[in-house]
C-alpha cells in the first residue's frame, strides 16, 4: 500500500501536531507514526502548545477512570472542549475515544466521560476477551478517514467499547460519521463528527493501514 504524504507537507509546511501527554501510555510510537505520515509533532501537556497546534492526538490506555484522572489533572476537559469551540482538530485513540462518551462502566463503577457523544462504554459481549488482534471495520459512507483503506485490517487492544449509538441528528449539522467493528456483537470502531475524530483500534500499531488512515486525518487540519 503506497502512503503519500499530506497535502501540506507536499506544500513545505508539516501540519503541527501535539500528542497530548498527560500520562497514558503508547505516546512514543505515536509520535513516530505522526511523523511518518507527515506532521510536525510535539509530545507535551503544555497548555499553549494543546491550543496552538493545527491537530491534537488524546492518546488512552488501561482503565477508563485512571484515563479520565489523568486528562483531569491536566486540565484535558477544558482543553479539548476549548479547541472543539472554535473548530480545531481534535483525533482520540482507544480509551481516547472511549473518554468521549458519556460513562465508563468499568469494575461496576459508573465514570463520568468528557459527554461529547451520548451513550456508554461497556463490557464487550465476547466469549474471548480481551480483543486483540487485527480486524475488518465497517466505515461509515463518506468517511475521509477512511478513503482508501476501506477494506484493509486495523489492530485492536479492549475489552470495553461502546455497543450502540443513540445520537439524534440534528438539524443544521451533519450527522457524525460511525464506523462498526464486530466481536461478540457490534462496537464503535470510529466516529467523524466534524472537528472530533476517534478511533477505538490503534493507527499507530496498524501498519501501512493506519499510517494511511493518519495521512487521512492530516489532509483535514
Amino acid at each position: 500500500m503506497t502512503v503519500p504524504a499530506s497535502a501540506a507537507a507536499r506544500g513545505g509546511r508539516r501540519p503541527r501536531v501535539t500528542v497530548f501527554d498527560y500520562g497514558s501510555g503508547n505516546v512514543h510510537s505515536a509520535v513516530k507514526a505522526l511523523e511518518a505520515a507527515g506532521a510536525d509533532v510535539r509530545l507535551t501537556a503544555d497548555r499553549a502548545a494543546v491550543q496552538e497546534a493545527d491537530g491534537l492526538y488524546v492518546p488512552g490506555v488501561g482503565a477508563f477512570a485512571a484515563v479520565m484522572a489523568g486528562l483531569t489533572a491536566a486540565r484535558g476537559p477544558e482543553l479539548i472542549e476549548r479547541r472543539l469551540a472554535g473548530g480545531r482538530p481534535v483525533l482520540g485513540v482507544c480509551v481516547g475515544l472511549q473518554v468521549l462518551f458519556e460513562r465508563g462502566l468499568e469494575g461496576g463503577e459508573a465514570v463520568p466521560g468528557l459527554g461529547e457523544w451520548p451513550g456508554d462504554v461497556e463490557r464487550l459481549d465476547a466469549p474471548v476477551l480481551p480483543h486483540m488482534g487485527w480486524d475488518l471495520v465497517r466505515p461509515a459512507e463518506g468517511s475521509r478517514l477512511f478513503a482508501g483503506v476501506e477494506h484493509e485490517r486495523f489492530y485492536f487492544v479492549h475489552s470495553y467499547g461502546v455497543r450502540s449509538w443513540s445520537m439524534p441528528p440534528a438539524a443544521r449539522l451533519a450527522a457524525p460519521l460511525v464506523t462498526w467493528g464486530e466481536h461478540g456483537g457490534p462496537f464503535v470502531a470510529a466516529v467523524e463528527n466534524g472537528p472530533l475524530a476517534a478511533t477505538q483500534f490503534h493507527p499507530e500499531k496498524s501498519g501501512a493501514a493506519g499510517l494511511r488512515l493518519l495521512t487521512n486525518w492530516l489532509e483535514t487540519l
